[in-house]
């Protein structure tokens, strides 16, 4: 049976990402950050070949654990999905420090930590990594430049890395997901939605499980061949 890691798989895109593998028949493992009550409704939910670990993908030896406590409990790891991911927006006139940092080291850093300790086992099953990228990365949004760069960076590293691991059979891709309805988008005001919708050629938002359905496609032997990527999924938005 296939074995998946998802980082910040609690609620949003990353719940999704752990139901559709879950039920593709995978084991999968996922990170939370502080919502335990969430977490564990989730495992409850889906059964004992799910299992939730508290880390914070900031740490570099919680990233080293957290991989040998999912290889421990379900086998050696065919994909890992690099989901967690945090916003701090502001202008940068007025961007303290700290929110720069804590959102590049969250969404960029994060990823380096876990694709950093997982690759040398992804290299013996000839799996995959899948990096959740955005279209902020790829288009840059005002407001948004610690995110932007955050996730400009999780594209070039996917890029990179791909080329890396190529030879072993191991492929990673980046999707870059668009306006998708998720807790973090919940708290933007009516006004700034109608103008987000506006500029989306299918005039609506993407769920979750669009998401984690394209991700499922790039870790399987369906896309066998496809390694290097950016898939855009933002309703035509790029």
């Amino acid at each position: 049976m296939k074995v998946a890691l998802v980082t910040g798989g609690s609620r949003g895109i990353g719940c999704a990402i752990v139901e559709a593998f879950h039920a593709a028949g995978y084991r999968v493992a996922f990170t939370y950050s502080s919502n335990e009550a969430a977490a564990h409704a989730l495992v409850e939910r889906l059964g004992p070949e799910v299992a939730a670990f508290q880390a914070d993908v900031r740490d570099f030896e919680r990233a080293k654990e957290t991989i040998a406590l999912t290889v421990a409990k379900f086998g050696p790891l065919s994909a890992l999905i690099n989901n967690a991911g945090i916003t701090r927006d502001s202008s940068l006139m007025k961007m303290d420090p700290a929110s720069w940092r804590d959102v590049i080291d969250t969404n960029l850093t994060g990823t380096f930590n876990y694709s950093r300790n997982a690759v040398a086992g992804v290299v013996r099953t000839g799996g995959s990594i899948v990096n959740i990228a955005s279209v902020s990365g790829v288009l840059g949004m005002a407001g948004q430049t610690n995110y932007s760069a955050s996730k400009a960076g999780v594209i070039g590293f996917t890029k990179a890395l791909a080329k890396e691991v190529a030879r072993f059979g191991v492929r990673v891709n980046a999707v870059a997901a668009g306006f998708v309805e998720t807790d973090m988008t919940a708290a933007i005001d009516e006004n700034t939605r109608k103008k987000l919708y506006a500029q989306i050629p299918l005039g609506k938002p993407g769920t979750a499980c669009d998401v984690a359905r394209l991700v499922l496609y790039l870790a399987s032997d369906e896309a066998a061949y496809v390694t290097g990527q950016v898939w855009n999924i933002d309703g035509g938005l790029t």
